[in-house]
């Protein structure tokens, strides 16, 4: 396109885990992702936005919350993601004589995404993604030379333009007035419904680390690759597909060599042995215990995120 004009740095990793149980391939995930990420996209990107006459970057990150409770249930998180938001506060400073507008945007709410479902098991308390990228939208439109800096929550940017209301945002109507509010926001109900997300996220982690040891120590007279898929073609289906809507391709080292691959794009899904008939849209190649270890529970979800 010979240009941008707007950067968006969504990509995010999420492991929400105290300091005892995150293990460092985790932390360097995150942080490579979040923040490292984060940095790097502005950085490249930087000569092209400097060159535009409407020039923004926007991160996906919170606001900075000093709240000692956002650092100690989940301190690497919190870490990798306010490093994000930290690029916002610098770089807004920065960029400032280029005109670039730099600006972070957060949901007041929960999102119905893949995280979301996998850490409450529901979406019917979130809000769909439109309020998101509604904002995102109002904040990209916006002149970069006097709106710059800011740590903006939807509902207020959605509001602040003449929405009065959010019902149809909902992914319940039911609950519009009842929605689980989203992490590192500065009001006594967030603290409050996040520790009962973080006792989830726990209960899923412990009840795949059981998995794991329980693989490791049951085998196979057919392998372990070969039973994982079994069992991931029994939770195949079209709402699956519709969610992920990418094809992969895993070529495994090691012991179990081959190649095998799961379409979660077409049709109500389909995996096994073999490349897969359509292009797959990523290709992963590891070691054959470490794609046991990715997949033991067979929840689809958390291992795509």
């Amino acid at each position: 396109f010979n240009g941008i004009d707007i950067l968006i740095n969504n990509a995010s990793a999420i492991v929400l885990t105290d300091t005892a149980n995150t293990d460092m391939k985790r932390y360097d995930l995150m942080h490579n992702i979040n923040t490292r990420g984060t940095f790097l996209a502005s950085k490249l990107c930087l000569p092209y936005l400097k060159a535009s006459n409407h020039a923004h970057i926007l991160n996906l990150s919170p606001p900075l919350n000093m709240n000692p409770y956002w650092f100690s249930v989940h301190v690497a998180y919190t870490m990798a993601k306010y490093g994000m938001s930290m690029c916002v506060l610098g770089m807004a400073e920065e960029f400032k004589q280029d005109n670039i507008a730099v600006n972070a945007l957060w949901p007041k709410t929960a999102i119905a995404t893949a995280a979301i479902e996998m850490l409450t098991g529901t979406s019917s308390t979130s809000r769909k993604v439109d309020i998101v990228s509604d904002a995102a939208y109002v904040i990209l439109s916006k002149d970069p030379k006097t709106y710059t800096g800011n740590f903006a929550i939807d509902e207020d940017i959605v509001k602040s333009v003449g929405v009065k209301d959010l019902t149809p945002y909902a992914c319940d109507p039911k609950n519009a007035d009842n929605l689980l509010l989203d992490g590192f926001l500065d009001v006594p109900e967030a603290l409050s419904q996040h520790q009962k997300t973080i006792t989830s996220a726990n209960r899923v982690r412990q009840y795949h680390t059981s998995a794991v040891n329980y693989k490791e120590k049951e085998g196979s007279s057919e392998g372990q690759i070969p039973t994982l898929f079994a069992s991931i073609s029994k939770v195949l289906s079209s709402d699956l597909v519709q969610k992920t809507q990418a094809v992969y391709q895993f070529n495994v080292k090691g012991k179990e060599e081959g190649v095998w691959h799961i379409d979660l794009k077409n049709g109500d899904g389909q995996c096994g042995q073999g490349e897969p008939k359509n292009p797959p849209d990523a290709t992963l190649t590891m070691d054959g215990q470490h794609f046991a270890e990715m997949f033991a529970g067979t929840n689809i979800i958390e291992c795509f995120l």
